[in-house]
Formats: C-alpha cells, sequence, structure tokens
C-alpha cells in the first residue's frame, strides 16, 4: 500500500487535530533533546487520547508493518526519541491526567504524558509529593519510566524504578495488561513493570503509571562547601551517606562547572576570593527533614563533618540564593549546550570508584587534546561529562574509552539518560555477547516484528522504510 492510501486510512480512523503527516511535522516532534539531531522524517505523528486510542495505533502499525517510536516531552538527551523513517511517532501530549491520589496509600495513578510540574501541582495541599527530581519539570512521567530517569535526589530516594509499583501496557499484539498493582511488595511471577523501566519504549508502550508517593518534607537547609581538590570531595562522601544525616541532594562540581552555571543564572553564593582561589571542587548538600529543630541539628552536625574532613568553609545558604542555585544546577546541561558541548556523558560508577575514574577521565582528555569538565551525583557515583572536542572521529574515540574505563571500575555506560542512538554503538561493542543475546530474546518475545523503537540498543542499522511512493 502506497503512503497516500496509508494517509487515507490514518485519517478516516482518527479526527482532525490528532495525526500529522510528512511533510507537515511540528520540527519539536521530530528529535529529544540530543546533542545530535537526526534528520529523520517519519510517516505520521500520532496524539491519542486514549488507551483505546493507542491500541488503534499499534494494530494499524502492526498492519502496515510500521515502526513505532513513542514520544513523551522530548526532553531525553540520547536520541531515544528520534523517528523511524517511515514511522508513527506516538505523541503522548494529550494522555496528561492524574486520574487518582489517593492519600491513605500513598498512591497516585497518572497517564504517561503527565508532567512532573503537572503531578506537583496535582499533589499540592496532599502533604505528599513524587520525590524523583531529574532535573527538568517539563519532562513527561512516560519518559521518566521509560529511561529509569534518576537526578539529583536518588541519593536518598532513588530513581524511578523504585517509585513505580504497576503499569498499563499496550503490547505489540494490541492487547492490553496490567503489571504490579497499588501494592509496595509482591513475590508474585516475574516483575515485568521493572522490565519495563529503561526500556526506552522497546518492548511496549505505556498507559498508566501507578507511582509510590513519599511525605512532603517542609524545612530544607542548602550547603555548598569548596574543597582543595576532588580526592577530598570523594573521601567525605562515604561518612556523609553513613552519618544518618540522610542528605536528599549530593553534588560534586568542578570549579569551572560551578562558575559556569552561577555565571549564566546571576547567582551569587557568596563564596570568598581567598576560599575560591584555593577551591578546585565543590560539594552541594541538601539536607530536609519535618521540624525546624531537626534541621538545625542535622545542619549543625554537617558543618563538623565537612570541618573535620578539610573543607575550606561551609556555607549556608538562604532564601532565593539557595532556590536559584538548585535551579542553576538543574540548567546545566543549557548552559553546556550553549557553551560548545558536542557530548554529555552519564557514566556511573561505583562512589568509592569516582576518584579514579575521574583520574583516567583526565588522563584521556590529555591524550586527546579534548576539554571533559564535569559534575555529577557524587552520592550514588553517578559522573556528569561535558565532551569539547570538535573532530568527530577522534571524540568518538574519546568516548569509547570513557565508557570502557567506567566499566572497568565496575560501572554502567549510561546511569540515567539511557543508551538511545547516541551511545548504541558503544553499548553494542563493550556489552557482554551474552547479554546482547538475552535482551535480543526479550525483545523478540514482546515485539516479534521489531516495531517498537527499534534501533536502539540491538541493531546497528537501520530499515528501510516500508511505504511506497
Amino acid at each position: 500500500m502506497g503512503g497516500a492510501e496509508l494517509e487515507r486510512e490514518l485519517r478516516e480512523i482518527f479526527p482532525e487535530g490528532f495525526v500529522t503527516f510528512s511533510p507537515d511535522h511540528h520540527p519539536d516532534d521530530l528529535h529529544d533533546e540530543s546533542l545530535h539531531r537526526r534528520t529523520v522524517e517519519p510517516f505520521a505523528v500520532v496524539r491519542p487520547a486514549s488507551t483505546a486510542d493507542v491500541v488503534t495505533i499499534v494494530d494499524f502499525a502492526r498492519a502496515h508493518a510500521l515502526a513505532i517510536t513513542p514520544r513523551g516531552s522530548g526532553t531525553g538527551l540520547s536520541g531515544a526519541a528520534t523517528p523511524a523513517p517511515g514511522g508513527i511517532v506516538v505523541s503522548f501530549e494529550r494522555m496528561n491526567r492524574v486520574l487518582d491520589v489517593d492519600v491513605n496509600d500513598h498512591v497516585a495513578v497518572a497517564q504517561p504524558g503527565v508532567t512532573l510540574r503537572e503531578l506537583g501541582v496535582a499533589l499540592e495541599g496532599t502533604g505528599l509529593r513524587y520525590p524523583v527530581y531529574p532535573g527538568e519539570l517539563s519532562g513527561s512521567l512516560g519518559g521518566n519510566v521509560n529511561t529509569n530517569a534518576g537526578g539529583m535526589r536518588a541519593v536518598r530516594h532513588g530513581v524511578t524504578r523504585h517509585h513505580v509499583l504497576g503499569l498499563e501496557l499496550v503490547l505489540a499484539n494490541g492487547s492490553v495488561v496490567r503489571t504490579g498493582g497499588r501494592v509496595v511488595k509482591s513475590s508474585s511471577g516475574y516483575d515485568v513493570t521493572q522490565l519495563i523501566l529503561g526500556s526506552e519504549g522497546t518492548l511496549a508502550l505505556v498507559t498508566e503509571v501507578t507511582l509510590k508517593l513519599s511525605p512532603a518534607l517542609d524545612y530544607s537547609a542548602t550547603v555548598l562547601v569548596p574543597f582543595a581538590s576532588l580526592e577530598d570531595v570523594t573521601r567525605v562522601v562515604p561518612t556523609l551517606v553513613s552519618s544518618g544525616l540522610q542528605p536528599s541532594m549530593l553534588e560534586y562540581l568542578d570549579a569551572l562547572t560551578l562558575s559556569a552555571i552561577t555565571q549564566a543564572a546571576s547567582v551569587e553564593v557568596g563564596v570568598e576570593k581567598s576560599v575560591s582561589e584555593r577551591a578546585l571542587a565543590y560539594l552541594l548538600v541538601v539536607l530536609e527533614t519535618r521540624t525546624a529543630e531537626q534541621l538545625d541539628s542535622d545542619t549543625a552536625d554537617l558543618a563538623l563533618a565537612l570541618d573535620a574532613a578539610g573543607a575550606l568553609d561551609v556555607y549556608v545558604l538562604t532564601g532565593a540564593s539557595a532556590q536559584r542555585l538548585i535551579e542553576a544546577r538543574e540548567r546545566l546541561f543549557w548552559v553546556t549546550k550553549e557553551s560548545g558541548a558536542r557530548d554529555i556523558v552519564d557514566v556511573v560508577v561505583p562512589r568509592s570508584a569516582v576518584p579514579t575514574f575521574l583520574a583516567e577521565v583526565a588522563a584521556i582528555a590529555a591524550r586527546h587534546s579534548a576539554f571533559i569538565p564535569g559534575c555529577g551525583h557524587v552520592g550514588d557515583g553517578n559522573v556528569h561529562l561535558s565532551v569539547y572536542l570538535d573532530d568527530d572521529v577522534e571524540r568518538e574515540i574519546v568516548l569509547h574509552e570513557l565508557f570502557r574505563a567506567g566499566l572497568a571500575l565496575g560501572g554502567q555506560i549510561s546511569g540515567e539518560h539511557g543508551i538511545g542512538r547516541d551511545k548504541q554503538s558503544h553499548y553494542l561493542a563493550l556489552t557482554d555477547p551474552h547479554v546482547l543475546d538475552l535482551e535480543r530474546q526479550l525483545k523478540a518475545v514482546f515485539d516479534p516484528q521489531g516495531l517498537f523503537n527499534p534501533f536502539r540498543s540491538f541493531d546497528a542499522t537501520v530499515g528501510a522504510s516500508p511505504i511506497e511512493g
């Protein structure tokens, strides 16, 4: 069947405004925030309003062998939302309702197009919150599920998979299934919910998410701590993690990164010049508690521990400056993008291995005359690096060496951004072939025709469009 016939058939299925066709797509529907945007033209972008609509799309795609790429808000950084040529993009922006908030069981049920900001608004006044904090509140819940998003609060609250209790899924055969439920524990068969978490839309389409909520904490303190070296920062992290203070954020920033984000956001953090001249690394700590008295006590204990660990000083930020520094850290991607970074790396290693990994990063950068500043969620070993190197071939070599160095220390290629298309070739080259075979078998069980978000982790080539004419 030719493209014109397929377009006519799809127009008969969905009302006006639910579908756009090539070449009339909105440009934002054709990419995520990867630094490597690819010019790819899908056949159609469909915006379903219900699970039944999603089933209809899957049935149509299966009948005509069209690839399907799910899309949330497009805030991902690894190219996972890049359409397959001639395929269908399923944009979940219309499926954006919070369906239920249960304050007794601490559960929320929401559609995948709900953004984290919208979820936060829906939870106002309940005394509850969804604590996962990837740093981009316009990101969708479905996108968070598909990438197993983490963020700055992961050191205390974990990542997405720790808060998803159940899912509604549309499978490749068009059937609708529910996994998990409104319970916090289960030992009943395979945990399909967890298998979907982080699968980047390759196994099923998520149409509903059941979340575990946490009590909101009303009192917080933001503490910025300069150190003379990264080794000093990483040496104190195990002490803080095991102290019982339970920091909600534990971030490392090198001096250049802190300077870049504070200048871009016009934030004044009050670090004295005599201190900043000696500081090569900074620790950003956020404490959260239920009472003002407990916060004061915890902040005092934190300051004592930092002083004993060799901190050059301890700055407890208050009011707007505290919030603006956190917001500036959230905007780091945009700062690095605007400054010409060519790649963003999110290797994760055991937190005790962070100094060794960053020493290897420095050696790799020196060998290739690259500039690789960084920061990261040092509490859980997730290191974020910005790679400045214009030569594409040389930069791919640098990326490969960075990923290989992380794996050699017991880490993983990606801690939270996912593999997508950007890291695909490196993932295929560096992953145990037996693991890849197992993943391909799982993919074949869920998606025998290979229609869901193909060409992400398992195949190195992109198939031809099935549309003729």
